[in-house]
């Protein structure tokens, strides 16, 4: 999936003219494109639906697109990445209750974490939910695998996390989240942080040493996006947090960090 902008007349010219030099290129390499896969995801509020062609095909449109594992569709609220996910982990936890006879948590937990978990968290980062009744979706598999475990059957999901040393999944992706930004700022992605971060002004800090600006946006929208989301979160981490030298001292203290929080 190939993502471009187009806001204007000569935008959207500059697109056709590339699908244009794609067709040629097809037709001098004799390798013909599948024109009935290839469509448009047009996305924004104000779009004006504009007709793209390949040679003398028109494009058809698209409502959702999946890439590497993620729909995207024309709204941009991933409701339908949770629906795809959550569908999926409880299909992989539905068999596990079947097929493993023991209960226990030495056998369960580490299926839910090597298994199912891994498909709730597949580059959230990107498309965490938006909506309360996604959140509560994806955190419903999470409940019902905690209650599979023998003895923790009658305890509230509270419990349970607490009992098995456990976050919740909307913990889980606000660490995943803090990570991420750690990683811009500061360990292997810092040259790309560059462009995605605005540091507030030494002079305007205070407690955190490495505080972010969050930028202007008109669409709501766009605040599930990463570098607007994370803003107040980050912000409000404790600087022996934020100065951690290293990734692995970062996430042992955001853990105990976390740990505290409600």
């Amino acid at each position: 999936m190939q993502l471009r902008y187009a806001t204007s007349l000569e935008d959207r010219d500059i697109i056709q003219n590339d699908l244009s030099k794609l067709e040629k290129w097809s037709e001098v390499n004799r390798m013909r494109f599948n024109k009935e896969k290839c469509k448009v995801l047009h996305l924004g509020r104000n779009n004006q639906f504009h007709t793209y062609k390949m040679g003398s095909d028109c494009l058809g449109r698209s409502m959702a697109e999946r890439d590497l594992g993620v729909i995207v569709d024309h709204k941009l609220n991933m409701s339908q990445q949770c629906d795809a996910v959550a569908k999926k982990a409880n299909m992989i936890l539905g068999c596990i209750n079947r097929c493993v006879v023991s209960k226990t948590r030495e056998v369960i937990l580490p299926l839910y974490s090597a298994l199912v978990r891994p498909q709730l968290e597949y580059c959230v980062q990107f498309w965490v939910p938006h909506f309360k009744k996604d959140v509560e979706k994806l955190e419903r598999v999470q409940r019902r695998a905690t209650r599979m475990i023998k003895g923790l059957e009658n305890m509230t999901y509270e419990a349970r996390l607490h009992e098995l040393g456990l976050f919740s999944l909307e913990k889980r992706r606000l660490r995943g989240d803090m990570i991420a930004v750690f990683k811009y700022l500061k360990g292997c992605h810092k040259e790309e942080g560059e462009n995605l971060f605005l540091l507030v002004s030494e002079d305007r800090t205070r407690s955190n040493g490495l505080k972010v600006q969050q930028g202007r946006f008109r669409l709501d929208i766009r605040k599930k996006f990463l570098t607007v989301r994370v803003v107040k979160y980050w912000n409000k981490l404790p600087r022996e947090v934020v100065e951690s030298p290293s990734l692995e001292i970062f996430k042992n203290r955001l853990d105990r960090h976390l740990s505290g929080m409600v």
